[in-house]
Parts: structure tokens; sequence; C-alpha cells
């Protein structure tokens, strides 16, 4: 196989695992907000308003989907990886809500310069809006994103795939058998 030929599966591959995990985002990101935009619903038709902004958690997972993959590519949160899984899963979760945030302050001022307004008054309508509205909207990202990033560390540590088929391929008895029979040491300074 010439070194082209080479080159080019290798990009594919990767094109072709970077979409199937864009894909996966969207889909996990989706049924999150889907799930808190259902709750907003049934929230205000209790007060006799009518909200019908269904498609909005699936443009916000689309986005969100590419920022995080961006952040990922600029290695955003890495450097506790020897550590217990808690901590890059946390760490990250938090630094990617803060990346989020930034991306959301820059999406507020693109929008106002759109609609012609200047820069100063893109930045004031971001600070118009209440810090109660903020804190609610980044608790809802961070608590997307532990179990989020729990999952992905997990991977991390287990190997590429291992997820994947633990959670969507059957196991055989004996697979079973050895998983179960398999003893995990105790933490150092946890045994006799």
């Amino acid at each position: 196989m010439s070194e082209s030929t080479q080159k080019r599966r290798e990009w594919k591959e990767k094109i072709s695992r970077e979409m199937r995990e864009y894909w996966l985002n969207v889909v996990y990101l989706s049924l999150f907000f889907g799930m808190f935009t259902m709750y907003r619903r049934i929230l205000m038709a209790q007060q006799d308003i009518t909200y019908a902004n269904y498609g909005i958690s699936v443009i916000q997972a689309l986005v969100l989907a590419k920022i995080i993959m961006i952040g990922a590519m600029l290695h955003l949160g890495r450097g506790l990886e020897d550590k217990p899984l808690i901590y890059p899963t946390m760490f990250k979760a938090f630094a990617f809500t803060v990346w989020v945030a930034i991306f959301k302050i820059v999406e507020r001022t693109v929008v106002a310069l759109w609609h012609g307004r200047e820069l100063a008054e893109g930045y004031a309508a971001f600070l118009d809006i209440d810090k109660f509205e903020w804190l609610s909207a980044g608790l809802v990202v961070f608590l997307a994103f532990i179990p989020f990033f729990g999952v992905k560390e997990l991977g991390r540590v287990l190997g590429r795939g291992k997820i994947q088929a633990i959670f969507f391929f059957k196991r055989t008895p004996m697979e079973y058998s050895l998983s179960r029979e398999a003893r995990v040491p105790p933490p150092p300074g946890h045994g006799a």
C-alpha cells in the first residue's frame, strides 16, 4: 500500500471517528436539553403560558457538541488524567462549562453586531441577562457534563471501544462470570 493511500485511509478513519463522536454527543445533549425543555413547557403550561421552542434543544446540542470538540482539540481540561476518575471528570465538567459560557458571550456579541448594533451594545445585552438565569443555565450545563465526561473518562481508562462493547453488545456467559470473579485490589493504605 502506498504512503498516500495509507494517509488517505487514516484521514477517512479519523473523520469517521470524529463524526461518530460528534453525533453521539449531539444525541446525548439533545436528550438532556430536551428533557429540560419539556420540563419548562410543563411549568409554563401550569401558568397558561404556551411554550413551543422544542427545536431549541436540538440546535443547542448541535452547537454545544461542536464547542466540546473544539475544546477537546485545544486539550481543555487535561492534566488530571493520572488521578482517580472523579477528579478529571469534575474538572472537565467545570472547564467545559466555562468554555461554553465564553462561547455564549461571543455568540451574544456576534448576534448584536449582526443586527447592526455596536460592540458595546452587544456586551450590554449580555449584562442585561439576569444573573440567576446565567447561573441556572451554567448549572444545567455543568450537571449535563458530569455523566458525559464521566463516561468519556471511563472509556479513556478502559480503552477505545470498551464502553460501547459493555453497553451495547451481549456478553457470553464465560465473559460475564470472568468479570464477576475479577477482584479489584483495594486502594493503597486500605488493605491488610
